[in-house]
């Protein structure tokens, strides 16, 4: 493997955590949308601040490392892809700065009115963040984010089929992985209740979701022919392992093995998204753009590999530590949310 390979592996790797963890961030704001209104919807709304509020923030320094790296490694893919895409990335950027500030303002909020808009801003942010993040995906995965500043269309390179199929399940991804993660939460809490309540919105969100998958086949084949052609190809065992990781996440969610089901579901994901890269290369921008053309200098490589590796030497332990206080069960249960 080249060093241009081994910078593009490292992203991915970073990208594969942003989507579990952040997917699940996200994720958990839109079951927040969904959980009705003030009273009823509180003990939901309590567990979900209780879950993500210690490390949404952390989550998306997975995103910074990913950026950092493609525009260090592979600048003229960087100017690619945000020059033709940046209006779809403004408003993820835009997304994720309202959802931060309304998460927070709503926990500091005493008024019934201010947590009500706080709260509409965050669901809201984290159901349409995820989503415009995926449509960005999808313009890269069909071809429509050539090489060169601006070299793609402004609109149709992220209003296209396979953009809204890709903006379409990462919304539902994020749904249900934070449904899972939060089934297993409630029950380290003994919040049994909760536990089924999620239970039943992951089982409902693994059918859309594996529906959808379905239909999106035929999108890939018509609209994106040269992934669709890598994913039947090269990709194909990724695939068919995400689509065993789903179908087992989903038995041992009727069985309530609520952490084994987060285990099999993050495979899934995992699966999924290399399945992508394994289609894809050597091409890192459709339709014949390989990595090594657009990589930067070797030294420049070398250094970067260099540094992330020092770098996740202090962070990962520092991550883990931070993540294990965070799953040990609360002394007072998670709903001690104030009404």
């Amino acid at each position: 493997m080249s060093l241009a390979d081994w910078m593009i592996g490292v992203m991915w790797v970073g990208l594969t955590a942003y989507v579990l963890l952040g997917g699940a961030d996200f994720g958990g704001g839109f079951w927040d949308l969904l959980a009705g209104g003030t009273r009823r919807g509180a003990d939901q709304r309590a567990l979900i601040n209780h879950s993500i509020g210690p490390v949404w923030e952390a989550n998306h320094v997975w995103l910074i490392f990913v950026i950092v790296l493609c525009w260090t490694g592979f600048p003229e893919v960087f100017a690619s892809v945000s020059s033709t895409m940046y209006i779809p990335l403004t408003l993820v950027a835009l997304g994720i700065i309202a959802r931060g500030a309304a998460f927070a303002f709503r926990k500091a909020s005493t008024e019934l009115g201010h947590r009500r808009a706080y709260g509409a801003a965050f669901a809201l942010s984290s159901v349409l963040t995820p989503f415009f993040l995926g449509t960005v995906a999808g313009g890269i995965a069909s071809g429509r984010t050539p090489l060169g500043i601006a070299a793609g269309d402004l609109v149709t390179s992220w209003v296209n089929p396979t953009s809204f199929l890709g903006g379409v399940l990462a919304v539902t991804i994020s749904a249900y992985l934070a449904a899972v993660f939060l089934c297993a939460d409630a029950r380290r809490e003994e919040a049994t209740a909760l536990a089924e309540t999620f239970r039943r919105k992951a089982l409902w969100t693994a059918a859309g979701t594996g529906v959808i998958a379905l239909v999106g086949i035929a999108v890939l084949y018509l609209d994106a022919p040269l992934l669709y052609a890598g994913l039947v190809g090269e990709g194909l065992p990724l695939i068919i392992v995400s689509a065993l990781g789903g179908v087992a996440s989903l038995g041992l969610l009727l069985l309530r093995h609520y952490l084994m089901s987060r285990i099999a579901a993050s495979i899934a994901v995992t699966a999924l998204l290399w399945g992508w890269a394994v289609a894809q290369y050597p091409v890192v921008l459709f339709p014949d753009t390989t990595i090594t053309e657009v990589a930067a200098q070797p030294d420049v490589l070398w250094v970067s590999l260099v540094v992330t590796l020092v770098g996740a030497l202090l962070l990962l332990p520092s991550l883990w530590w931070m993540f294990s206080l965070f799953q040990r069960p609360s002394p007072e249960g998670a709903s001690t949310e104030p009404p």
